[in-house]
């Protein structure tokens, strides 16, 4: 293990496996519509500790990190493509660039004024805390499979050979409930759904699109709930800087550092994720088309 204190990732994962096993396998008596909503939650937290992992939590042995936390029982994404494309994203001059950031929500701005206006809206919508909520898993999701798509479709057999696997193991998931699970998998697949729609509260409003790069990532002095269920990444300006920095060390390291942090990221900070909901539950935090591309043209030296 890292350190002495690694067994609390352990822990967490180890309670977050067995909430899910009884959810989906275990308490009968209990109706659907419970089930879906203690599972989404639980499922955020599984895509958090696949964050976790990634980044070199709780063993030295990366291995050993991917094959713990690999079970897709987010069903959406598989965790080998998240692996590779989050630590692109890590690459900190490109964050929020929609060519070279593959987390980024921002489109080119000659694409924004080619696509139709009726797609327009929806991704309009889909800027606001409560479009990326129900919008934003069905749209990153179709979004992937393209991009994902593109890179097959040349002959990269390595991402076709993940994608194989996940569809096999997702089918195996299915089958499992249905077999013997405790509910219909048209609910499980609703609790996997919003469960991604909730873990976008956390990505909805962690970067923008600003010239300085490390200006570009959040600080939200929370502690609640949500802090927990994201795995401290409400401090995510902390995690760009120090991204193999544990999730429980991360809370007392922004504290000791605070006035640092708040410099070093322009004062892009919110209170909390309640605050963020009341700005921009209905309105769009920033527009879809890359604002920082449009201030490269203007100066002439556009890509």
């Amino acid at each position: 293990m890292r350190n002495d204190a690694e067994w609390r990732t352990l822990l967490l994962a180890g309670v977050c496996y067995a909430v899910w096993f009884l959810l989906v396998f275990g308490w009968a008596d209990m109706p659907d519509a419970l089930r879906v909503l203690l599972l989404i939650p639980t499922i955020t937290l599984h895509s958090s500790l696949q964050h976790e992992f990634l980044h070199g939590h709780p063993f030295r042995n990366q291995k050993i990190n991917d094959l713990l936390i690999a079970p897709p029982i987010g069903v959406l994404v598989p965790y080998l493509r998240f692996k590779s494309c989050h630590l692109t994203h890590h690459i900190n001059e490109n964050i929020t660039d929609p060519y070279d950031d593959p987390e980024s929500y921002y489109l080119d701005g000659d694409v924004w004024t080619a696509i139709p206006a009726w797609f327009k809206t929806l991704l309009v919508a889909n800027n606001t805390l409560v479009g990326r909520m129900t919008l934003g898993p069905m749209l990153a999701t179709i979004g992937f499979i393209r991009s994902e798509y593109r890179r097959i479709k040349p002959g990269d057999r390595s991402i076709l050979t993940i994608w194989l696997r996940h569809i096999l193991a997702v089918a195996l998931v299915f089958m499992l409930i249905d077999r013997f699970g405790s509910m219909h998998p048209a609910s499980y697949f609703i609790a996997a759904y919003f469960g991604m729609g909730l873990l976008m509260v956390r990505s909805f409003i962690e970067h923008q699109a600003v010239e300085k790069a490390n200006q570009r990532s959040v600080i939200i002095e929370t502690r609640g709930p949500l802090s927990l269920l994201f795995l401290n990444n409400n401090y995510h300006s902390v995690h760009h800087a120090y991204p193999s920095l544990a999730w429980y060390r991360i809370p007392e390291f922004f504290r000791e550092n605070r006035a640092r942090f708040l410099r070093m990221n322009g004062g892009y900070r919110f209170e909390s994720y309640w605050e963020v909901f009341r700005r921009f539950g209905f309105r769009t935090k920033e527009p879809v088309a890359w604002p920082i591309e449009a201030r490269r043209k203007r100066r002439g030296d556009a890509r």
